[in-house]
């Protein structure tokens, strides 16, 4: 049935894959749009349910991963390269470490640089700290570290390293359920790869569309601040259909005229906004609180791993850090094919410390200049930011930069940078997504490509109406548990495969005897040839 219905629209997909991911989005916009009131409760049940049974679980995952991760890369297997034993790298190291930057983490930066840390400075989360104080301030910059460094990264690396292994080693095919061949065979390739995927898929899309949603809440405060546009439900789904037109336009041109070239301009203006807050801020102030907060972060961050609030019971770790850790494991399959992509030929322990480190370091410079600065112009009495933030942390970057020289240029860029991030994660999602759900031997349509980016605005627009960002939170932090499971099962898969790989022997044996198909021998393609007439078997690869 869904081969036929394929051939009808002239598709080039693995049916199961593209036809059930794209029925239950659209099942779920179809629900969302007339029962908002229904959908927002029900899922902000499910995600109190979740927060409150399995919140230790999102916590002992990604610490373990981290873990796994950094023992991984200090022990024999951290030599085994990506590719072939005689491999290089693709990229030097400094066009790889800029490309890691592209890879999704500026979206989140715009959104949370000055709203999190004024956020935590005026509301303490840990008893007896005084708001406004300078533990509070302390606090501050270490949990933005906690919730955006190391362990957010962790997330990007599991399935970019096991992907970039598998593709690139022993030659299987980009997607998710490759990952999983150790564990199950050429089922993989079958109904149970395609669940996979299909989690991969509807993970990638809910977590783009929630950036999306958070990316449009603050473009609409920038455009009220700017131009004293109103901040309603009709402006915001008009942003939607505006972002979602220019990363459709985008896709359509594909990687190397669409998403390279925008990509390459926003990294300019960033790097831009960045380096002018740190020019007319507190530059003195900003350079002694980032060696500061490094101390402070390294020092908190073996209890601050573990931390589950067991004596507190309040929704505050739910509201941050179960929130980011379901949020960044929804975008994992999409930045982890992408880290995948740019990573051939590094060894484990090369790709590991690159990963984990080049872009926290990044980051400590990123909440160093907008956080630091935000904290100092909010103690020195220069702005009140902590009472706005609070009403509305999508106000919180343009509020802080109306207290420097050239204000309203600096926030003109900050608009034009946060469209061209979103854009890109989009179309970048996109690509992605379109990749998952047909095989490596079809070409990629521009159709597909371009529903695929139109299913993340209308996805994104569904949870604005059915409660802004509380429904977004809560969405995204029930749907990440399960790809979370999964992630935890890439670990075992990769770690079973390195052991085969260290001792001579190939992956195959790990699946008694089974060999590796190849793009042509897996399930879906035989069964696309037995329709020709054109039947062969898989050619053992090791």
């Amino acid at each position: 049935m869904l081969t036929w219905l394929q051939r009808r629209l002239g598709l080039q997909t693995i049916p199961g894959v593209f036809f059930t991911s794209a029925g239950v989005a659209a099942l779920f916009v179809a629900l969302a749009i007339p029962f908002d009131t229904a959908v927002a409760e029900s899922f902000g049940q499910l995600t109190g349910w979740v927060a409150h049974h399995l919140g230790w679980f999102y916590i002992l995952a990604v610490s373990a991963l981290l873990i796994f991760l950094l023992g991984l890369a200090v022990s024999r297997y951290g030599n085994i390269r990506l590719g072939a034993d005689d491999s290089r790298p693709d990229y030097s190291n400094l066009t790889w470490f800029t490309m890691l930057f592209a890879a999704g983490i500026g979206t989140i930066l715009m959104f949370w640089g000055v709203a999190e840390p004024i956020s935590h400075f005026a509301h303490p989360p840990f008893d007896g700290v005084t708001a406004e104080s300078e533990r509070a301030a302390s606090d501050a910059m270490t949990l933005a570290l906690y919730h955006f460094g190391l362990h957010t990264w962790t997330i990007f690396a599991m399935p970019g390293l096991a992907i970039g292994y598998f593709a690139y080693r022993h030659h299987l095919p980009m997607r998710i359920s490759s990952l999983f061949y150790p564990i199950l065979g050429e089922r993989a390739f079958g109904p149970w790869g395609w669940a996979v995927d299909v989690v991969a898929v509807l993970g990638t899309l809910f977590g783009v569309a929630t950036s999306l949603g958070l990316g449009t809440l603050q473009l609409n405060s920038g455009l009220s601040y700017l131009f004293g546009a109103p901040t309603n439900a009709l402006v915001q789904i008009s942003l939607i259909v505006v972002i979602t037109s220019i990363a459709a336009t985008s896709v359509a041109l594909g990687l190397d005229k669409g998403v390279r070239r925008l990509s390459q301009i926003n990294i300019v203006l960033a790097m831009a906004l960045l380096g002018f807050v740190l020019l007319v801020g507190p530059t003195v102030f900003i350079a002694e609180g980032m060696v500061q907060s490094v101390g402070d972060y390294l020092s908190a961050l073996p209890w601050l791993a573990f931390w589950t609030e067991t004596y507190r019971e309040t929704e505050w770790q739910r509201q941050w850090t179960l929130f980011y850790w379901a949020w960044t494991i929804s975008w994992a399959p999409y930045v982890g094919i992408f880290i995948a992509r740019i990573s051939r030929g590094r060894t484990i322990r090369e790709f590991v410390g690159g990963v984990l480190f080049a872009p926290t370091a990044f980051t400590l410079v990123w909440f160093g200049v907008f956080g630091l600065s935000a904290i100092e112009a909010e103690m020195s009495g220069q702005l009140s930011l902590a009472v706005q933030v609070q009403q509305d942390p999508s106000v919180a970057i343009f509020a802080f930069l109306e207290g420097l020289p050239l204000s309203g240029v600096a926030a003109a860029l900050s608009v034009a940078i946060i469209v061209i991030f979103f854009t890109t994660s989009s179309d970048s999602a996109s690509l992605v997504i379109d990749m998952l759900t047909r095989r490596d031997d079809q070409p990629s349509l521009v159709r597909q490509r371009i529903f695929w980016a139109a299913a993340q605005g209308g996805i994104a627009a569904s949870l604005l109406l059915a409660g802004g960002l509380d429904a977004l939170q809560n969405v995204i932090t029930s749907l990440g548990l399960p790809f979370c499971i999964l992630l935890l099962f890439m670990a075992i898969a990769l770690l079973r495969a390195l052991r085969a790989d260290y001792r001579g022997f190939s992956v195959d044996e790990l699946v008694r005897g089974r060999v590796y198909p190849d793009v042509e021998g897996t399930a879906e393609a035989k069964q696309a040839k037995q329709e020709t007439g054109d039947v062969s078997e898989a050619t053992a690869r090791h």
